[in-house]
């Protein structure tokens, strides 16, 4: 590995290296810094780093861009197909502008992340990246058809879980694992590792929404709003008699909701709990995974990366 390694100051060249070369039409720079103006977890940046960090290599942080790039595509169409008003703090590109606005520049930050990809050369790099983004945009589709659908089976929620968060996360680890390293029980162990941090990610961030804390940087129970099963939603509705269906039915795809009426109600039909028992299920597995990676330093950031996932409140 690298000696001397911190993944914090590289993060901040990625940062830097996202916003060179800007396009000098106004309206293209001026959406391209308000997206990048606020800065989120990098977590798929950060894995790149993390799984390349095996030894130098000149495109370390051409291929944490791209990823971040990538993340950031998705979160500004989600942004759109969800008509989010927030993100991470602050009004999304869509409610600033127009949805096409919001689609375009989404649009744009893809075509810069493929410009990028073509740029490093490597087919295996180009191949997995693609297949991750097509993904991605599946999970989005098959969420869309699961709306207000209370008969969803815990397997599409998993495989929505996967599509949605796991599968760039995956990508994130594989495509920078297979930058600076041959060994293919190391690609495949970090690969999978990261998977499981994905999916735990986003059964905490189902958690989230159900919260009344404002750290989370965008509104709580816009998933029940928006007629989202999610986790906590899923588990309450199988926990739940006729009576209780009725009202989880109603507070489904319900604007006007009252917020404390639907925490009280998922929470005494332990949505809450055996979400939280999920979530705890995929950390598990991503340390098992984890402890199954021969290079120490990148098996302790793994490990913390998973303990971080597993508190986060935000």
């Amino acid at each position: 590995m690298m000696k001397n390694i911190n993944i914090s100051k590289e993060l901040k060249v990625v940062e830097k290296y996202i916003k060179k070369d800007l396009n000098n039409e106004k309206t293209i720079s001026g959406l391209y810094k308000y997206i990048f103006r606020s800065s989120g977890k990098k977590m798929r940046a950060r894995l790149s780093l993390i799984s390349s960090s095996v030894r130098n290599h000149k495109d370390r942080f051409k291929l944490a861009s791209i990823i971040e790039l990538l993340h950031t595509a998705t979160l500004v169409h989600d942004d759109v197909v969800d008509n989010s008003s927030v993100r991470r703090g602050v009004k999304s590109v869509h409610n600033v502008w127009t949805n096409s606005h919001g689609v375009l520049i989404g649009d744009y930050i893809y075509s810069k992340a493929f410009i990028l990809m073509v740029e490093i050369g490597k087919k295996n790099i180009l191949n997995e990246l693609a297949n991750a983004t097509n993904d991605i945009s599946q999970g989005e589709l098959i969420q869309l058809d699961a709306i207000n659908n209370v008969k969803i089976s815990i397997n599409k929620l998993k495989k929505i879980s996967y599509y949605k968060t796991g599968r760039l996360f995956e990508a994130s680890a594989r495509t920078g694992a297979m930058l600076t390293s041959t060994n293919k029980n190391y690609i495949d162990n970090i690969s999978e590792c990261a998977k499981n941090l994905g999916i735990l990610f986003q059964i905490k961030d189902d958690l989230l929404d159900y919260s009344f804390d404002l750290k989370i940087g965008k509104p709580s129970y816009q998933d029940l709003r928006e007629g989202k099963v999610t986790y906590p939603f899923f588990y309450a509705y199988k926990n739940s008699d006729a009576q209780d269906k009725k009202e989880l039915i109603k507070l489904l795809g319900n604007k006007n909701l009252n917020q404390s009426k639907a925490k009280t109600l998922i929470e005494n039909l332990n949505g809450i709990k055996k979400t939280e028992q999920l979530a705890k299920k995929y950390h598990d597995k991503t340390i098992d995974c984890a402890q199954k990676i021969n290079n120490l330093s990148v098996r302790k950031e793994m490990i913390e990366l998973a303990n971080m996932a597993l508190k986060r409140d935000k």
